[in-house]
């Protein structure tokens, strides 16, 4: 099982996996894209993105839309490989903040606090796949 999980997290990273990937692709839109660079917003640990500080309710509408359409991919995988949708959400998670932040791009550690992304590991969730 823990290689289709991989297979789907990996496709579903590269866009080939529900319209809502469109938020994980390079070409992101560009107020979502605006919103990570600014440090407005970031990646957690749980597969969904957060708040660095208090948004704008323009911004907080379009993270809370995003995150409605992580979960609904989290839960459609879940139930085709018999995991939970927390555990897609976390493995997902993970592997935004270590393939998908780049310099610069804000996630929050294990701790909840929110870092910067630098050339160095991001600091991650220790349940996150090795």
């Amino acid at each position: 099982m823990r290689n289709s999980v991989e297979m789907i997290i990996a496709a579903f990273l590269l866009g080939a996996t529900a319209t809502s990937a469109t938020a994980f692709q390079s070409g992101r839109e560009p107020a979502y894209q605006s919103a990570r660079e600014s440090g407005l917003v970031g990646e957690k640990s749980d597969g969904y993105l957060g708040f660095v500080v208090p948004p704008s309710s323009s911004v907080r509408a379009l993270v809370e839309d995003i995150n409605i359409k992580r979960k609904a991919v989290y839960s459609k995988e879940a139930l085709a490989n018999g995991a939970t949708v927390e555990e897609m959400a976390l493995r997902t998670g993970c592997r935004l903040i270590v393939e998908r932040t780049v310099a610069g791009e804000k996630y929050q550690t294990p701790s909840g606090i929110w870092k910067t992304r630098d050339g160095s590991a991001p600091e991650l969730d220790p349940r996150c796949p090795q």
